[in-house]
């Protein structure tokens, strides 16, 4: 439901395979804009993601960690992530997006849209799609900052446009020392380090023609602790892990969002390598790289009262996976690829109050079965500020490298048998907007079926994998707010019920599924009065259930919490900014995970010089 954390009617980029406005779509969507996350300031983008409805975030242990993200209940590798318009979900990990090495200095935009969107985007999308976007912008800014738990942070962004031409880039550096993870009496401390930059530049080839380039790269080391080799509890160790992801992107638009025809030919390639680390001794490394290539066509045409636009689109893409160890004397290596091909058929109505959208997607693996997922929505205009919208949509992701090839000796042995696994969700929603305050509700219900588990066999004492009998739900209520009377407020809330269950060994019995708590919900507030401007925030997350990933590896409850942050920022004159900004303010004790501690309390302080745009000769 299209909601934004700001109030602003703004351009929603994934919620249809052309931009629209975010009024218009029936999707289930969420923006936070570049004020907001100017003013909150936060390091990484998990600590944002983590303030939109219905988005579980699981860090395995203080800043830095691995992190996962749960949208409306899905596995962590359900979410799909776009960085400038790539796709980033990381082959070298299991497809999952690697959200802990999203430096937030880098983007000036996030959007989540919730629900399966396979049919727009292919495999991945079951529990949504998450985009993030650099700033276009002229002008060139720096920012510097130090605090609590040894963090240093320092970033720098500029962009100039000339003659129709524009390129624009940041660079960000952050490190920390961090806390012990375990807590254990004279622990080592676990932090992490973060480098990262993005660049993107569009050129006009004609009056209705552009060449456009864009590129990232995340680079990380996160320090964390492993088990004792003797009786497998945990242990402060050296254990570390060092990750990096680079991509770029080339392609060729045509036409505008006001023109009868308009389309894109593009090309994008994406490398990543995974290092595992005992101090300085390597212990293991995966690598992936993705080769996309993608063509889409778009007609406006009216006939009636209706406009009408359709769009297709045909996309070809190549995977490939390496996996390297020392443990095990090589005996874990694996060199594998994929590759697939689809098609995707979208059209979209309006005529006048009601709007309507489909959308037909096929995919052909060359590794399992085909898939073909379908997404239609509907909103109708009621008056008086109301809105009704309506969706059905359909999900896939593919079984993983390990999944199908993974291997381990006298532990672990991949299934190369395995299918896509599949969703299918329905949602409704009534809708408020006027002037300068809108509200909404939405309820969704969602099915996985032929999920990817493990299993073990007590012959063999192997695990592998396979598609599960039963089918996993889902199902929830979403309820947003926001209001902004004036520059010196913006306020955003939202409150997200969930009920997520998965099938049990017994026949016809469900069990509540790990990580993902009933109740969340968050409250934003951001604003600017003459030389000072401000963000706060709260985000609640409810009790729920984890399995210890050591013995005796049982179900435990973690606590509820609050994680209250604040920024603060004084101009000292025009360019020159002071700020302050507060994490964790309440102190809260808590765990995403099992046994794995978070940082307390933590108070930081920075400067931020910024200069507008040159004027080009």
């Amino acid at each position: 439901m299209p909601i934004p954390i700001t109030t602003a009617d703004q351009i929603v980029i994934t919620a249809s395979r052309a931009p629209e406005r975010e009024r218009n779509t029936a999707a289930s969507v969420t923006v936070i804009g570049p004020e907001r996350v100017e003013r909150l300031g936060e390091p990484l983008v998990p600590a944002l993601i983590r303030l939109t409805p219905s988005a579980a975030v699981t860090s395995i242990g203080p800043a830095g960690s691995l992190s996962e993200v749960r949208i409306r209940g899905a596995e962590a590798n359900h979410t799909l992530l776009f960085i400038d318009g790539i796709r980033a979900n990381d082959p070298a990990a299991g497809d999952t997006p690697r959200f802990e090495l999203l430096n937030a200095d880098l983007i000036s935009r996030v959007e989540v849209v919730r629900g399966p969107q396979s049919a727009l985007w292919g495999a991945d999308a079951i529990g949504g799609v998450i985009a993030v976007d650099g700033s276009t912008n002229p002008g060139f800014s720096a920012s510097s900052e130090a605090g609590s738990f040894g963090f240093r942070r320092a970033s720098a962004a500029g962009g100039f446009e000339a003659g129709g031409a524009a390129l624009a880039g940041a660079i960000g550096w952050q490190r920390a020392i961090g806390i012990d993870s375990f807590g254990s009496p004279g622990g080592d401390k676990d932090g992490y380090r973060n480098l990262s930059a993005r660049v993107r530049a569009i050129y006009p080839l004609a009056p209705s023609l552009r060449l456009g380039a864009s590129g990232f790269v995340l680079s990380g080391r996160s320090d964390f602790d492993g088990y004792d080799p003797v009786t497998f509890v945990h242990k402060d160790t050296l254990d570390n892990s060092r990750n990096r992801l680079a991509a770029g992107r080339l392609w060729i638009e045509g036409g505008s969002q006001e023109s009868d025809w308009a389309g894109h030919v593009s090309g994008s390639l994406l490398t990543s390598t995974d290092r595992n680390f005992l101090g300085r001794d390597p212990v293991n490394r995966t690598a992936g790289q993705r080769l996309n290539a993608e063509a889409q066509i778009e007609r406006r045409f009216t006939t009636g009262k209706i406009n009408h636009r359709v769009i297709a689109a045909v996309e070809v893409e190549q995977e490939r996976f390496h996996s390297r160890d020392v443990a095990f004397g090589g005996l874990t290596n694996q060199d594998r690829d994929r590759n697939h091909q689809a098609v995707t058929v979208e059209w979209r109505g309006d005529a006048g109050r009601l709007s309507a959208d489909v959308a037909l997607r096929h995919d052909v693996f060359n590794r399992f079965k085909d898939a073909t997922t379908v997404r239609a929505s509907a909103l109708v205009d009621a008056g008086g500020g109301f809105a009704v919208a309506a969706s059905y949509g359909e999900g896939i992701a593919q079984p993983t490298f390990f999944d199908l090839y993974g291997f381990f000796p006298g532990n672990f042995v991949g299934n190369p048998s395995l299918s896509a696994e599949t969703s299918r969700g329905f949602e409704a929603s009534i809708r408020f907007r006027k002037r300068s305050f809108n509200a909404a509700l939405t309820a969704y219900r969602q099915h996985l079926s032929k999920e990817i588990v493990d299993t073990f066999d007590p012959v063999t004492f192997q695990t592998s994998t396979i598609n599960r009998a039963g089918a996993s739900h889902r199902a929830g209520i979403e309820a947003e707010m926001g209001w902004a009377p004036s520059d010196r407020l913006h306020l955003s809330a939202n409150y997200a019920y969930l009920d997520a269950t998965e099938p049990t060994a017994t026949p016809n019995q469900q069990a509540i599924e790990l990580r993902r708590p009933r109740h969340s919900g968050a409250l934003i507030a951001d604003g600017a009065a003459g030389r000072f401007s401000y963000a706060a925030s709260i985000a609640y997350v409810g009790e729920h259930r984890d399995r210890r990933d050591n013995f005796p590896y049982d179900i435990v409850r973690l606590g509820s919490y609050w994680l209250a942050e604040a920024r603060v920022a004084y101009a000292l004159r025009s360019g020159v900014e002071l700020f302050a900004r507060g994490s964790n303010l309440l102190d809260q004790k808590y765990q995403d995970s099992a046994g794995y501690r978070t940082e307390g309390l933590g108070v930081f302080a920075g400067i931020s010089l910024k200069a507008g745009p040159r004027s080009s000769p």
